[in-house]
């Protein structure tokens, strides 16, 4: 797919771009609306996988019982979360795709292939970003993933401090977590330090 031939002078001008983007609208159930919060002081990225039908109603992103997961996980209040000065949010796909039997469908792939690099080259202070799930995991890790979500988690270490591979937050995730108590256990508590540290200073 063809790249924006468009320059922005700013991450204003190109975050208004991208909200005005139209190149899925045919294949959205509810429309377009993408969802994402960037600043350029911002020190960590959240890379989900795309927003649900409540986030694509409200236009916030992770407004539901996942993000107050993530959130717990952080160790954040909702006012942290939302500072776009110190935490970008920018999800693999930025409109709600719709949904299969099984869930909501995948990212579409437009957005990264049109917005994503452009984005990230106007966040020169991320520190940390947070992979939640496969999609973002598939992304930006590529052959340094494990051979599953789960494996990947739990080798964390190997990509931090630049990377932190999560599970996603999901209610429908319980079984996943009662599995892996590791998770709690091991990764929480050294992913609210790495994030208590970047904001120590």
């Amino acid at each position: 797919m063809a790249k924006p031939e468009a320059t922005y002078p700013n991450l204003d001008a190109l975050l208004t771009a991208v909200r005005n983007c139209r190149v899925c609208e045919s294949h959205l159930p509810l429309g377009p609306r993408p969802v994402l919060r960037a600043g350029e002081t911002a020190r960590i990225l959240i890379v989900g996988q795309a927003p649900g039908a409540r986030v694509h109603m409200t236009g916030i992103p992770w407004d539901d019982p996942s993000g107050d997961c993530l959130r717990a996980w952080l160790g954040i209040d909702k006012t942290f979360f939302y500072d776009e000065s110190r935490i970008a949010i920018i999800p693999m796909g930025f409109c709600y795709p719709g949904r299969t039997t099984g869930g909501d469908l995948p990212p579409r792939r437009e957005c990264a292939a049109l917005w994503l690099d452009q984005l990230l080259a106007r966040l020169p202070q991320i520190e940390l970003t947070l992979l939640v799930g496969q999609y973002a995991q598939r992304h930006f890790l590529g052959s340094r993933r494990k051979r599953s979500l789960t494996a990947t988690t739990m080798a964390w270490r190997e990509y931090a401090p630049r990377f932190i591979p999560l599970p996603h937050p999901s209610p429908r995730n319980q079984p996943w977590f009662k599995q892996n108590p590791w998770f709690d256990e091991d990764v929480v508590p050294a992913l609210q330090a790495r994030i208590a540290t970047l904001f120590a200073r």
